[in-house]
């Protein structure tokens, strides 16, 4: 028979029943929520497309395996981290505007293009990287620099 357990009342820190074995090296967690996540997405994309590709390579290799690719996914989280460092280092003001007016909006880009496009700008002059849609039709304006949307917070 289990019983609840009050994570707030627990006299002892919690303990992972199944912790991974000591030969898989620590990765630290990246630390952020899901609105500083789906702002530098792109960008995480763009900067980490080796990592990226190399752990989905393993993925559908490993066949339903997750330990044959945990190396991979470390890379991945390291890269993601270290990016995530450099846009606090370079575009602290732009980076924090985007993703709380992200969080504000239930998450969606189309009511963020202004603090989207300072971002993107920053970006560009300070890191060198470019956010690019994938899919976006070959000599379609990206959706983020459509200067008059369809998609607003308020219909026209």
């Amino acid at each position: 028979m289990s019983g609840f357990r009050d994570s707030a009342s627990a006299s002892q820190p919690y303990k992972d029943p199944t912790p991974l074995p000591d030969s898989v090296p620590r990765v630290q967690e990246l630390g952020v929520t899901s609105g500083p996540l789906k702002s530098a997405a792109f960008f995480i994309g763009a900067y980490c497309k080796e990592y990226n590709e190399d752990f989905m390579l393993c993925k559908n290799e490993g066949r339903g395996d997750p330990g044959q690719c945990l190396k991979e996914g470390r890379r991945v989280t390291r890269c993601a981290t270290d990016l995530i460092t450099k846009m606090r280092e370079n575009c602290l003001e732009q980076f924090d505007a985007h993703w709380n007016c992200l969080e504000l909006n239930n998450q969606e880009y189309y009511a963020c293009r202004k603090p989207e496009r300072t971002l993107n700008k920053c970006m560009f002059e300070k890191l060198g990287l470019t956010k690019t849609v994938p899919g976006t039709p070959a000599g379609k304006k990206q959706i983020h620099e459509v200067e008059k949307p369809i998609y607003t917070t308020v219909q026209r």
